[in-house]
């Protein structure tokens, strides 16, 4: 970071010497330029959430399997993102978080051409774990180059307010644009969006961003991020059978079993190791601890439900994929708009108080909704659908913003890693837990109303901790 800050110093300098053109302008530029880029890698990982989603319904149709193996295609991208993301923030740091930030790109883009070239679902399941590999390195990279771009606290908030804007905007695109790909040329066009994406942000990265302060003395992590992977699978695949085999068959008690050990092995290993891939020190900071357990939570929650729903649009009210993605537009749409004014809410009320308020009005929403059943009105769900977007997109970029806030600058790139590693464990979590609930159609509508009430609980409690924990007098010193 003391070097980034000894370039713009001395940028003045030069333009005075050489007579050049006016620098700080150019500057400026090359600043918002790079906040375009890392928008850009942002938005794609959430595309192809949003995207993929509303294509469930035809990737089933067009390539066979039940609800299991549309769990494993969200989910095989979901694991790779949350085991890899740590590794990807650590290696950003140890040799630059631009060019790791753009390997990411590069991967993402080439497994999206995977994805549309699927055969059968065991290809686009495993190009879908490719291209969570991909959104690993994208992701805690961007707000390491964010958080080195804007060392300013205030600027550095309305940056991410900003990149998560871009995000949920690319939530908001992904239904409709899925739909109407999905309706005019087929699912498989739904991939081949990110090509376009991916050589804009690719480009703008290379011509814009500033390389990060390198630490060459960060060494990765194999055996934690070995057992991490291994963990996280075997919890997943547990929660996913389940709901097919029953929670009673030795595969699936097993499979339990095995998430608990490696999960041991894993903390174990993050204790003795010189350099862990997940520092365990960091959750001594309490701030830290209550973004990164707030993120887990909320993710649950929210893309748990986004799956439900998407099943219950098209399998259940029989839905076309584009009317699905406009039955999306409320939920997401709010979102955006929200992330644009959170940094100023977070400022007047404070950072934890804007995020329990967002959790908590998801959470109304949540059980407003507790009453759907088949064949239910959709002009009687929006105004709750768009209540738990809004809450959303209240508590992100303050979520976000207080986390990267609660530790040094020049760990900034595993913070970030963690955050998201956390959130995106959490949608693993809730695509599995929920989509187990409802696997069977007889009894999907119980399942849904499980997942509602389930989630609400989730969002009240971490409203509640946020709240509560922020409140305490460690808390002042948390990042200090």
């Amino acid at each position: 970071m003391r070097s980034t800050s000894l370039k713009f110093r001395s940028l003045p300098d030069a333009r005075v010497t050489s007579g050049s053109g006016p620098k700080p302008a150019r500057s400026s530029l090359s600043t918002s330029l790079t906040l375009a880029a890392m928008s850009l890698g942002y938005g794609v990982v959430q595309l192809d959430v949003t995207i993929v989603n509303t294509a469930l319904d035809s990737i089933g149709t067009s390539l066979g399997g039940g609800v299991s193996e549309l769990q494993w295609v969200v989910s095989s991208y979901t694991i790779a993102f949350a085991a890899f993301i740590l590794t990807a923030g650590a290696l950003g740091d140890r040799i630059g978080a631009k060019r790791v930030f753009m390997a990411g790109f590069a991967i993402f883009t080439a497994a999206s051409v995977g994805c549309a070239l699927a055969p059968n679902a065991v290809i686009l399941i495993g190009a879908r774990a490719v291209q969570g590999l991909g959104a690993a390195t994208l992701v805690p990279n961007s707000l390491a180059l964010l958080s080195h771009a804007y060392p300013d606290e205030k600027q550095r908030g309305r940056a991410v307010g900003i990149w998560a804007a871009g995000a949920s905007f690319a939530l908001i695109s992904g239904p409709l644009l899925g739909g109407a790909l999905i309706a005019l040329v087929g699912w498989r066009s739904i991939f081949l969006v990110n090509l376009p994406i991916g050589l804009a942000g690719l480009w703008l990265s290379w011509r814009y961003a500033s390389e990060t302060t390198r630490s060459p003395q960060r060494e990765i992590d194999l055996p934690g991020q070995i057992a991490a992977i291994a963990a996280l699978g075997c919890l997943a695949g547990a929660i996913i059978e389940g709901g097919t085999l029953g929670w009673g068959n030795a595969f699936v008690i097993a499979g339990f079993a095995a998430s608990a050990v490696l999960a041991i092995l894993f903390v174990w290993q993050e204790r003795r190791a010189p350099q862990p891939m997940l520092p365990l020190s960091l959750f001594g900071h309490r701030l830290f601890a209550l973004t990164s357990l707030v993120g887990l939570l909320v993710n649950i929650a929210f893309y748990g439900l986004i799956f439900v729903f998407s099943l219950y649009f098209q399998r259940v009210n029989g839905l076309s994929p584009l009317a699905t993605g406009l039955a999306f537009l409320p939920m997401m749409g709010a979102v955006l708009p929200v992330n644009l004014v959170a940094a100023r809410v977070a400022e007047r009320i404070g950072a934890p108080a804007a995020i329990a308020v967002g959790a908590a009005l998801s959470a109304l929403g949540c059980l407003a909704l507790i009453g759907i059943e088949r064949g239910t009105s959709y002009w009687e769900i929006w105004a709750q659908l768009t209540v738990i977007g809004g809450g959303l997109g209240l508590l992100v970029p303050p979520l976000t913003s207080t986390l990267l806030g609660s530790v040094e600058k020049s760990r900034s790139g595993i913070a970030a890693g963690v955050l998201n590693a956390t959130r995106q464990t959490g949608s693993v979590l809730g695509v599995a837990l929920f989509g187990s609930l409802v696997g069977q159609s007889s009894t999907f509508m119980t399942g849904a109303h499980q997942s509602l009430i389930i989630s609400a609980c989730l969002l009240l409690a971490a409203g509640a901790a946020i709240w509560r924990g922020a409140s305490s007098p460690e808390a002042d010193t948390a990042g200090r």
